[in-house]
């Protein structure tokens, strides 16, 4: 059984770059729940608002419940649910997962593979991470589920698989003349750019491409905020801040706030600007909540 390409095949309903996370980050949450106890049962109802949370920080704006990926994972093969009754799963209500006293594990076959070969967990992981998630929230998405003290690996990528273009980062940083397109930072030492860095518009997990108009120069805090969908590009290539973003300080303000509604700085003349379909697709599946209104209005 090859149980990474397993994970790299979770059934999921994408058409047209429709982000649906929820069942890879079930399985990433099994998998960090199953490095602290690998014989242990997650009870559906103690672990929901850990998987809440989950959906809201790293799913799309449409919230689902977690108990359609609980129910949903099992015919995948790599998950299996019990209830007070027996095995199998009582189906996706969640007064039904909750009543039932509804518990989900990894699959036997699956638990007895990570058991018989450890690095297994870590390059299930980063398949799943690269697939559906850009590379600025690996590090804290695995710290999320438990997993940021496991080795991941990156695996080879098949014949016929995209290949990234290793020139993406230098294009689009010249492209806006190495600062961030939302606030103006340019920091270096000496005379090596420190901070910036190239931000996928659509992420190239959902087929976006490595072309300067799929690209922003971002300073690390606002690429971080970008692919969280705190932040986004809205019509005339203005900044987009999320009123679900809150921040009282003075600093937040600044930084963050204030930014609803201005221009974004750059590219340089000559420089197709951010793509209309793909600043769209990051504000369907990015961007969270609505829009701040304009700063000072």
């Amino acid at each position: 059984m090859d149980w990474v390409e397993r994970a790299a095949k979770l059934r999921q309903w994408t058409g047209n770059g429709i982000r649906a996370p929820h069942k890879p980050l079930l399985l990433l949450y099994a998998l960090g729940r199953f490095q602290e106890d690998a014989d242990g049962e997650l009870r559906y109802s103690a672990v929901e608002e850990d998987l809440k949370q989950l959906l809201t920080e790293y799913g799309p704006a449409n919230r689902t419940t977690p108990a359609y990926p609980f129910h949903h994972l099992v015919s995948d093969g790599v998950w299996e649910v019990r209830t007070d009754r027996g095995p199998g799963s009582p189906g996706s209500g969640v007064l039904e997962l909750r009543a039932t006293g509804a518990t989900g594990r990894l699959a036997p076959e699956l638990r007895t593979a990570l058991r018989r070969e450890p690095s297994l967990l870590g390059r299930i992981a980063g398949v799943l991470l690269d697939q559906h998630f850009p590379p600025s929230l690996h590090g804290e998405l695995r710290e999320a589920v438990g997993l940021e003290q496991v080795p991941v690996e990156s695996e080879p990528l098949p014949a016929g698989r995209r290949q990234r273009d290793r020139r993406m980062r230098e294009m689009v940083l010249t492209a806006y003349e190495y600062q961030c397109a939302f606030c103006g930072y340019d920091g270096r030492i000496g005379a090596v750019p420190v901070g910036l860095e190239a931000a996928h518009v659509r992420w190239w997990a959902f087929d976006g491409p490595d072309d300067i108009d799929n690209g922003l120069c971002l300073c690390a805090l606002h690429h971080k905020l970008f692919d969280k969908g705190a932040l986004g590009v809205g019509e005339g290539h203005r900044i987009l801040v999320s009123q679900r973003f809150v921040g009282r300080s003075p600093a937040a303000r600044e930084h963050v706030t204030a930014l609803a509604g201005r221009p974004l700085i750059g590219p340089q003349p000559g420089t197709n600007p951010v793509a209309e379909r793909h600043r769209s697709w990051h504000t369907e599946q990015v961007f969270h909540g609505t829009p701040r209104p304009a700063s000072g209005t």
